[in-house]
């Protein structure tokens, strides 16, 4: 082989390999920082960053169209711990921890913990629909494939590079917890216990 065709074929693999990297980064099971913005959270040992109750900020207005046509606004719920989770059927972790969701919300949904989905960068709602129907997800989810809901919240506060995420809202609709990564259920329940603790 030439030296012009091996300068050319390395050439070739590294823009592929720049282009893998770049999709990966968009589903990833590692958690990356939102950047910038004062959001106040503290990134705790298991990857879980929190907020002090004093100092959170209100979620943003998350209200539209669910993948099943209906409408719903995020704040109905106020009053209750509310975990939002943005997946896409698409994304491996997403896959990976969904039914870890649906046992915790099954789980918690007496003690008046309610669980939203906000789907993201799916532009077929029928996608969406297969994914809840494989791994029986029965709350909620927004439909959001522009990902514009996603975009609402502050810098800082959700990477729209790290799906899945999971926010958890306190009893007044504020930012208590996140994680930028999949959760196992065990982690999952220790995001939203602190918070349904709170009186």
């Amino acid at each position: 082989m030439s030296a012009a065709r091996r300068a050319r074929s390395r050439t070739a693999l590294l823009a592929a390999t720049a282009a893998a990297a770049l999709a990966l980064s968009a589903c990833s099971s590692g958690g990356v920082s939102g950047g910038g913005g004062d959001t106040n959270f503290i990134m705790g040992k298991d990857g879980i960053s929190t907020v002090e109750k004093g100092k959170r900020h209100p979620a943003p207005d998350l209200s539209g169209k669910t993948i099943d046509d209906k409408q719903l606004a995020v704040s109905s719920f106020k009053g209750k711990v509310v975990v939002l989770n943005v997946w896409g059927s698409w994304c491996a972790p997403c896959r990976a921890e969904a039914s870890n969701f649906q046992k915790v919300y099954k789980d918690l949904e007496a003690r008046g913990v309610q669980f939203v989905g906000l789907n993201v960068a799916d532009p077929q709602v029928n996608n969406a629909r297969a994914f809840e129907k494989e791994f029986g997800v029965t709350y909620p989810s927004l439909y959001d494939p522009s990902s514009k809901l996603m975009l609402r919240f502050g810098k800082g506060t959700l990477n729209p590079q790290a799906i899945p995420s999971t926010l958890v809202l306190d009893r007044d609709g504020k930012i208590a917890a996140r994680s930028l990564a999949a959760l196992s259920e065990e982690k999952l329940r220790s995001m939203i216990t602190p918070v349904l603790a709170e009186k």
